[in-house]
C-alpha cells in the first residue's frame, strides 16, 4: 500500500497539480478548509500533511491555518506537517515551525525538492512510529519484557495468564534460545508466589557428581568436603518457584530422588535421614524431544507425566512474523542507549537480510548480532554486513552475475574483517593475487575509505 498523503489548500488548481505530481508514490487525500481537513486526518490518518496556512474563511491571514496545525498536532504528535507558504508569508511559516511544524516550503513548489522533502518526512515518520511502538512494547509490565505482537506469541501470553494462577507444574518446550526461563519468570510474577523467591538452575552446565547435592543439599560431613550444612536449590525455592532448565540432562538416579519429591513434597539431603518438608513450584524447560528419551530408556516416563502437568511451546523466531523486526529494533534501541551511539537505525537491506535469514540461536543469536553490530559497526546505518548476515531473498531474486558477484564481495569483505584490512594476508587467505584482489575491489564498489568500516565486526557468529 501507497503511504497516505493528506494536501490542505482552498486552491483546487494547486491540489490538483499537487496529486497528479505525486500520486504515483503516495495515495493523496485532500481538503479545502479546516474542518474537512481534520476529518480527513482523523479516517486517513496519513503520517505526512501540506499545509497551506491561507485557509478560509480568511486565506489571507494565517490564523485559520495555524489553528488547523495546532489541532492536527494535538490528534497526532508525530505526524510530519509541512507548511507551503508563499515568500511574503515567510514569518508565518517560520511561526508554524516553531508551533510543531517538521518544514517549509515556498511558492511557487519546486517539484523535486518537495519530492525530495516528502521522502524525508515519511521515512522520519516511519522510523519514529516504530520506534514509539517498540517503547510501548519494551514499557508493558504484562509480560515482563517478552516481547511479540505475532499470534503466536499472543497464544503465549494467554498461556502465562492461565498457568499462572495454579500451582501445577509446567514444563516449557523449545528450541534453544527462544526464551524459555522468561517465560518461567513470568510465570512465577503473575503467581500467587511471586513474593516468593525465582530459583533457577540449568541441569546441564551442573557435573553428574554435584547434581544430587546442588539440588537437594547436603549434611555436614556428608562427603570429603562438606565442611558445613548446605541447602539444595530445592529448598532455596520454599515458597517460590524451582526452575529446571534443561531437564533432559538430569541423571537417572536424580530424576528418582526429584520424582519422590514431586510426589510426596519432601526432600533428604545427601547424608540426611530426616525428610524436609519444602512447598516450592517446579517448572521445567527442555529444548530435547523427552519423549525420544523416554523411548531410549534415558528419562523416566513417570517423571515426565508429574513435570508435564501443563506444556508450553514456544514458537521459533523464524515463525513469529513481523516480532523478528519489532525484536531487532527494540535490541537496536537498548544496546545503542548501552554504547551511547544515538541515531542508530538498520539499512533497507539489513532490515530484508534480518526478515529473511532462518535464526536457528533464535532470538538470543537475535540480541547478539545486533548488539555486537552496534559495537563494531562505523556508520549510522547498520548494514547487513554490520550483522554478517547475507539477504538471502535478494540473493535468490537475482542474476547469476549478480548473485556471484554478491558472494565475492561478501567473501573479500569476511577476508579483511579477519585480516584487520590487510590486502596481503586477505588476497592469500582467498587464494588471490594482491593486484586482482584489488582489481576485484574496485570491480565490487569496495572502496579502500571502506577498509576501516569493512573490519567493523568480529568475524564469529552467535
Amino acid at each position: 500500500m501507497k503511504p497516505v498523503l493528506l494536501i490542505v489548500d482552498d486552491d483546487e488548481e494547486i491540489r490538483t497539480q499537487m496529486k497528479w505530481a505525486l500520486a504515483r508514490d503516495y495515495e493523496i487525500v485532500q481538503a479545502g478548509d479546516r474542518a474537512s481537513s481534520l476529518s480527513l486526518f482523523q479516517s486517513a490518518q496519513p503520517a505526512v500533511v501540506l499545509l497551506d496556512l491561507g485557509l478560509p474563511p480568511n486565506p489571507g491571514t494565517p490564523e485559520e491555518g495555524l489553528a488547523t496545525l495546532s489541532q492536527l498536532l494535538a490528534h497526532d504528535p508525530l505526524a510530519k506537517i509541512v507548511i507551503i507558504s508563499g515568500q511574503a508569508e515567510k514569518t508565518n511559516a517560520l511561526q508554524a515551525v516553531g508551533a510543531g511544524a517538521y518544514d517549509f516550503l515556498g511558492k511557487p513548489v519546486a517539484m523535486d525538492e518537495l519530492k525530495l522533502l516528502l521522502k524525508r518526512c515519511f521515512h522520519v515518520a516511519l522510523l519514529e512510529r516504530e520506534y514509539r511502538d517498540m517503547q510501548k512494547l519494551m514499557d508493558r509490565e504484562s509480560f515482563d519484557g517478552i516481547l511479540g505482537t505475532s499470534p503466536r506469541m499472543e497464544h503465549l501470553f494467554e498461556s502465562i495468564r492461565k498457568v499462572a494462577t495454579v500451582d501445577a507444574p509446567v514444563l516449557i518446550l523449545g528450541e534453544s534460545g527462544t526464551g524459555k526461563e522468561m517465560t518461567a519468570r513470568s510465570i512465577h510474577q503473575r503467581s500467587a508466589r511471586r513474593s516468593g523467591p525465582f530459583v533457577a538452575i540449568n541441569c546441564s552446565a551442573i557435573p553428574e557428581s554435584l547434581m544430587e547435592s546442588e539440588l537437594f543439599g547436603h549434611e555436614k560431613g556428608a562427603f570429603t568436603g562438606a565442611h558445613v550444612l548446605r541447602k539444595g536449590r530445592i529448598e532455596s525455592a520454599a515458597g517460590g518457584t524451582l526452575f529446571l532448565d534443561e531437564i533432559g540432562e538430569i541423571p537417572l538416579p536424580i530424576q528418582v530422588k526429584l520424582l519422590r519429591f514431586l510426589q510426596e513434597r519432601c526432600i533428604e539431603r545427601v547424608g540426611g535421614r530426616q525428610e524436609i518438608a519444602v512447598d516450592t513450584r517446579v517448572l521445567a524447560a527442555t529444548h530435547v524431544d523427552l519423549k525420544k528419551g523416554m523411548a531410549d530408556g534415558t528419562f523416566r516416563e513417570d517423571l515426565f507425566y508429574r513435570l508435564a502437568v501443563v506444556q508450553i511451546v514456544l514458537p521459533p523466531l523464524r515463525e513469529r512474523g513481523n516480532d523478528i523486526i519489532l525484536l531487532a529494533n527494540a535490541f537496536l534501541q537498548q544496546s545503542a542507549r548501552e554504547s551511547a551511539k544515538n541515531g542508530l537505525v538498520f539499512s533497507q537491506e539489513a532490515a530484508r537480510a534480518i526478515q529473511n535469514h532462518s535464526w536457528p540461536g533464535n532470538v538470543r543469536e537475535l540480541q547478539n548480532r545486533v548488539r555486537r553490530a552496534v559495537i563494531m559497526g562505523a556508520g549510522k546505518r547498520l548494514s547487513s554486513q554490520d550483522l554478517e548476515l547475507v539477504d538471502s531473498a535478494a540473493a535468490g531474486a537475482t542474476t547469476l552475475k549478480v548473485a556471484r558477484e554478491t558472494l565475492e564481495r561478501d567473501m573479500l569483505q569476511q577476508a579483511l574483517r579477519r585480516h584487520s584490512g590487510k590486502i596481503t594476508a586477505a588476497a592469500n587467505e582467498l587464494g588471490i593475487s594482491r593486484p586482482t584482489f584489488y582489481e576485484l575491489m574496485e570491480k565490487l564498489g569496495i572502496q579502500k575509505t571502506e577498509q576501516s568500516s569493512s573490519v567493523a565486526s568480529p568475524s564469529g557468529s552467535s
